[in-house]
C-alpha cells in the first residue's frame, strides 16, 4: 500500500482529535493537583472520602460515555459524536468551581464524564482510519501524546494557581467550548466511516460479535490489559501528589513530579508507537508493561537525591502511560473496518473500569495512611497482568481493517 499523502482534509482530523485527547489528559491531572488544596482548605467540608468519590464517579461517567458513544460512531459517523461529547464535557467541567457541596461536585463530575468518555476512543479511531494501515499504532501513540501535553498543560498551571484551583477547571472549559466551536466547522468525516456504511452487517454489529471466535480470545485479552494500563494512568495522574506527599515529599516538588511524569509519557508515546509498528505490537507492549512493573516497584523505595527522583518518575512515565496507547493499537490491526470504532470503545470503556477502580483503591490506600508504598505495590502488580494479558492476545499478521464481516478471522478466512 502507497504512503498516504497529508492532504489539508486529513490534517485536520490528525490536529482536532488530537485536540480533543488534550482535554482528557487536562482534565484527570487539574482534578489531581487540585486535591491536595481541596483537602487542605477543607472547601464545601470536603475529605479525602470525599475526593475519593468525586474522583471516582467521575470516572464511571467516563467509562458509560466510552461504551456508549464507541458503536454510536459506528453507524452516526465521528464527526458529530465527537463534538457533542465535547461540548458536553466542556460545559460541566466550566461550573464544577461553583457547586457548593461535594454531593453537587459528584453529579457534575458525572456528567462531564459521559461526554469525556467518548472523546477518546472516537478520536483514535477516527486518526487510525486516517493513518496508512501499517502505521495505526503509532496513530494511536501519536493521538495520545495529546493526553499528556494536556496533563503536562494542567501541571504547570497548578504550580502557577495552587490556591486558585478553580481556574484550572474554567480554563478547561472555556478552551473546550472553543474547540467545539472550531471543530463544528472544520473537522471532516472519515472516509471509512462511509465506507464501511455500505458494507454488509456494519449497521448490525453487536457485542456478541466481539466475544465469538476468532475474537473472543483478542476480545478478552484487550479488555484486561486496557483494564490495566487504565488503572495506572488514572490511578497516577489522581494521586501520585498526595502519595509523595505522604512519602515525605513537599507539596511542590509533588507537583513537579506529577509534571515530570507526564513529560516522560509524551517521550514514550513518540518511540513507542513507532517502534510497535517496526517491531510488532505484541511484543513492544508487552516489554513496556514489564519495564512499568519494575520502574513502579522502584519508587516504593524513598529516593533521597532530587535528581535521581526526578530521572526515576521520568523514565516511569515514558513506560507506564505508553504501554496503554499501545493496547489501543491492537485494535486497528485485529478487528476488521465494520467493529473497528464499536470494539475501540468497549475496550475503552471496559479499560475505564480500571480508570474507576485505580483511584478508588488508591483513595482508600490514602484514607487509610498507607498509600505510600503499598500504592507502587499495587501500581507495579497491575502492570504485572498487563503484560500476561497482552500475551495471551494473537500476534497481529496482515491489518484487517479492509475486512467487512465480523465473521472472517484475523487471517482472512471465514468461520
Amino acid at each position: 500500500m502507497q504512503k498516504q499523502v497529508m492532504t489539508p482534509r486529513r490534517r485536520w482530523i490528525v490536529a482536532l482529535c488530537w485536540l480533543t485527547v488534550v482535554f482528557e489528559g487536562y482534565d484527570i491531572v487539574a482534578l489531581g493537583a487540585a486535591i491536595p488544596t481541596l483537602l487542605d482548605t477543607r472547601h464545601v467540608g470536603i475529605t479525602a472520602a470525599g475526593a475519593t468519590y468525586v474522583s471516582t464517579i467521575s470516572l464511571v461517567g467516563v467509562g458509560i460515555g466510552a461504551a456508549l458513544i464507541g458503536p454510536l460512531s459506528d453507524r452516526w459517523g465521528r464527526r458529530v459524536p465527537l463534538i457533542l461529547c465535547v461540548v458536553v464535557f466542556s460545559l460541566f467541567t466550566l461550573v464544577l468551581p461553583l457547586m457548593p457541596s461535594v454531593a453537587l461536585m459528584g453529579v457534575v463530575r458525572f456528567i462531564a464524564g459521559l461526554g469525556l468518555g467518548g472523546c477518546m476512543p472516537v478520536a483514535i479511531t477516527a486518526m487510525q482510519e486516517a493513518a496508512s494501515e501499517n502505521a495505526k499504532a503509532n496513530a494511536s501513540t501519536i493521538t495520545m501524546t495529546g493526553y499528556h501535553c494536556g496533563a503536562v498543560l494542567a501541571s504547570v498551571l497548578a504550580i502557577i494557581f495552587r490556591e486558585h484551583w478553580g481556574w484550572l477547571f474554567y480554563a478547561g472549559g472555556a478552551l473546550g467550548l472553543a474547540a467545539a466551536v472550531v471543530m463544528w466547522f472544520r473537522l471532516p468525516e472519515t472516509g471509512s466511516v462511509h465506507l464501511a456504511a455500505k458494507e454488509k452487517g456494519a449497521a448490525q454489529v453487536k457485542l456478541g460479535d466481539l466475544l465469538r471466535p476468532p475474537y473472543l480470545r483478542i476480545t478478552l485479552g484487550l479488555w484486561v490489559a486496557a483494564f490495566m494500563g487504565l488503572m495506572l494512568v488514572y490511578g497516577l495522574n489522581t494521586w501520585l501528589p498526595q502519595i509523595m506527599r505522604e512519602a515525605g515529599y513537599r507539596v511542590s516538588a509533588s507537583l513537579v513530579l506529577l509534571l515530570v511524569l507526564n513529560v516522560g509519557a509524551v517521550i514514550g508515546l513518540l518511540i513507542g508507537g513507532r517502534v510497535a509498528d517496526k517491531r510488532g505490537p505484541k511484543g513492544t507492549t508487552m516489554a513496556w508493561f514489564g519495564a512499568a512493573a519494575v520502574l513502579l516497584a522502584i519508587l516504593s523505595i524513598r529516593i533521597e537525591s532530587s535528581l535521581l527522583l526526578n530521572a526515576v518518575v521520568l523514565v516511569t512515565g515514558v513506560f507506564v502511560f505508553c504501554a496503554q496507547v499501545l493496547v489501543y493499537g491492537f485494535v486497528g490491526y485485529l478487528y476488521p473496518r465494520a467493529v473497528v470504532g464499536s470494539a475501540m470503545g468497549f475496550v475503552a470503556g471496559v479499560g475505564r473500569l480500571g480508570a474507576i477502580v485505580g483511584p478508588w483503591l488508591t483513595g482508600a490506600l490514602v484514607t487509610a495512611g498507607i498509600a505510600y508504598p503499598f500504592g507502587f505495590y499495587v501500581f507495579a502488580l497491575a502492570a504485572a497482568l498487563g503484560v500476561v494479558a497482552v500475551a495471551v492476545i494473537p500476534r497481529p499478521g496482515r491489518p484487517v481493517a479492509d475486512t467487512a464481516d465480523p465473521r472472517v478471522s484475523p487471517d482472512g478466512q471465514a468461520v
